[in-house]
């Protein structure tokens, strides 16, 4: 996570209205970024400190400042969706109104982008390449402006932080309910019109790479479970939710002995809205978990406050001048990381430990696997050959818990004693053999007893594409943030050929070995893999994750170099015998040797800069 740094908050502007006063807020969630919005108070005195809310908005036009329109108002009225023309063109003020006549101290804050933050255009400045190598993305800052609003609104004056909600319509309840998976502290919540079986979110503030990769904001809202939390769902991708995702939760809540503490309710004759009926269903459902009073709350009607009142800055209140765009934030954002990822170069067994407890769960995440635990024969019975004096079985494997693939060639000579190399080539299984006979390096690991496997990983051999691998061209989350990137599926059958080798063939040892452009896959695996494979040769092919400059690059792994790229990920194969050579240019160096040396290994990683013949790979194996 970034460091929280000062918010240095601007409090100013107070205007009494009945029963709440309104006042100007923007503080700064990280150096060169500001956050802006309203907050809103009871004005009746309180003995005890005031429960409070966290309000995000979501994708209506203008944000907090949102005006519907006096023809829309009358639709919404004519329909029964509000009671009045004032609450269908500015509801988005209903609700920290009535929440602050109820009690509560409410902070409504921008999006990036909208109202009062100008300063980074909502979808803009996160869409390259960098970027994703990065993690730097729209959904990543503007979760942690909720978390830092969250920070504002607990460290508040008269603010019971134990006791504060959060709530948000369509994208303003994807923030919720994310903020609520990775905050501990809100105590309720509310998301509106967005967690559903279907749609998971429509615009780059709400994707992000890895996110929903076998998952989705079902489970991602259930991380908030057994504390309090409701439901609303209207004619739109919601309204299936009551048969389809809402069932689930409750199965878990009650799982966790707390049944009560969900609810939803649908109201599929209006479209998608945060409308009156949903409304008081909030209130209702804060006011019995947060203020303690289990009633039915009415809306109160008001005056609405004209938005450009609203607007945080003004002639004695002007922008902040350090406030930068996304370019130059980003630069700040990726010194910060780097900062910290130095500070994390191993030099003993204790730093060492804190080195892999960064990156070795940071890799499994961008990979979206680890070593699988129980193997599957797609095929029963393997096709049995005998070419140029060996025994070659085709098969295709995969994992039980799957409906993965892979299909290999495994050569076997007269007396294998165990031993297992995994072979992993850009060509496949059908680069052990040319014209019909068992390449050198193969030739000699068989002869020296070694068993030999080569996998078609995803993209290769009998799993080649027919095209290039479609990313979105708009934004790679859309494409990263549900399925693996082509070179995580290349790892995870890697992977998958480590444990066939331990579950299903019993090696008593296993090697690795990555030939030309697939040395980084094999990197990756045998990173993950553990103690699992005992030598490891592998051709860095003068490969830098910084050098990827297209998302749909097969070698793109977003957070691959936020997280200190290849040679991190080199260092976290230490102490293991690794070979690497052609590491030219890769700045592998430094890295793996702290690394090596903190866990005192030195002596089991080899370096050669130049590339080396597949003959002399296949000695240092067998040696």
């Amino acid at each position: 996570m970034p460091e929280k740094t000062p918010l240095n908050p601007t409090i100013h502007g107070k205007a009494e209205r009945d029963g709440y006063t309104i006042e100007k807020v923007h503080f700064t969630s990280m150096p060169g970024h500001t956050v802006t919005g309203n907050l809103y108070r009871p004005v009746r005195d309180q003995n005890d400190d005031r429960p409070a809310v966290l309000f995000a908005h979501g994708h209506w036009a203008d944000g907090r400042f949102h005006d519907a329109g006096e023809k829309a108002a009358q639709a919404s009225v004519k329909s029964g969706g509000e009671p009045d023309p004032e609450r269908g063109r500015l509801f988005m003020q209903a609700i920290p109104v009535q929440l602050a006549k109820m009690g509560f101290v409410v902070f409504q804050y921008d999006m990036v982008g909208y109202a009062d933050s100008t300063a980074i255009p909502h979808r803009e400045g996160f869409r390259d390449a960098q970027a994703e190598l990065r993690l730097q993305s729209a959904m990543g800052l503007q979760t942690w402006n909720s978390i830092r609003a969250l920070d504002l609104l607990c460290g508040l004056p008269g603010v019971d932080a134990k006791r504060v909600g959060v709530t948000g319509a369509s994208g303003g309840g994807t923030q919720t309910f994310m903020l609520c998976a990775l905050d501990d502290r809100p105590a309720a919540a509310f998301p509106a019109v967005m967690v559903s079986t279907a749609m998971q979110g429509g615009c780059v503030c709400e994707n992000a790479s890895h996110l929903r990769v076998g998952t989705g904001n079902v489970e991602i809202a259930a991380l908030f479970a057994p504390k309090p939390m409701a439901f609303s769902a209207a004619k739109d991708w919601t309204e299936e939710f009551m048969s389809k995702g809402f069932p689930e939760l409750q199965a878990l809540y009650k799982l966790l002995g707390q049944p009560e503490n969900v609810a939803a309710k649908a109201w599929l004759e209006y479209g998608h809205n945060y409308n009156r009926h949903a409304r008081e269903f909030m209130y209702s459902w804060f006011s019995k978990h947060l203020l303690g009073k289990d009633e039915t709350v009415s809306e109160q009607a008001y005056k609405p406050t004209p938005p450009k009142e609203l607007s945080v800055f003004d002639a004695d209140h002007p922008r902040p001048k350090d406030e930068l765009p996304a370019d130059k934030l980003r630069e700040r954002m990726t010194a910060e990381s780097d900062a910290r990822m130095t500070k994390l170069i191993p030099s003993s067994a204790e730093t060492l430990a804190e080195f892999r407890k960064v990156v070795g769960p940071a890799l499994r995440a961008m990979v979206h696997d680890e070593l699988p635990k129980e193997i599957a024969l797609r095929v029963k019975r393997p096709k049995e050959s005998e070419i140029d004096g060996v025994t070659m079985h085709r098969g295709v494997l995969g994992r039980k818990d799957e409906q993965d693939a892979v299909p290999s060639a495994g050569v076997f000579g007269a007396k294998p004693d165990g031993r297992l190399v995994i072979w992993v080539h850009p060509q496949g299984k059908a680069s052990l053999f040319e014209n019909e006979k068992l390449v050198p390096a193969a030739r000699a690991l068989v002869d020296a007893g070694f068993s030999v496997v080569a996998p078609d990983v995803f993209g290769v051999g009998e799993l080649a594409l027919a095209k290039p691998y479609p990313v979105d061209k708009t934004f790679a989350g859309y494409t990263y943030g549900y399925n693996r990137t082509p070179l995580a599926q290349r790892v995870h059958d890697i992977l998958t050929l480590v444990a066939f080798g331990r579950s299903v063939l019993k090696s008593k040892r296993i090697d690795l070995v990555g030939w030309g452009e697939a040395g980084p896959w094999v990197i990756l695996a045998r990173a993950l893999a553990g103690d699992a494979v005992t030598r490891t040769a592998a051709d860095m092919s003068q490969f830098r994750f910084e050098t990827v400059k297209a998302t749909d690059d097969p070698m793109m792994l977003p957070g691959a170099a936020k997280y200190g790229g290849l040679p991190a990920f080199l260092a976290l194969c230490a102490p293991g015998e690794v070979l690497i050579h052609n590491h030219r240019g890769t700045s592998s160096g430094k890295l793996s040797k702290a690394a090596y040396d903190a866990a005192g290994a030195a002596d089991k990683m080899t370096r050669v800069n130049e590339k080396l013949p597949p003959e002399k790979v296949a000695e240092w194996l067998v040696r």
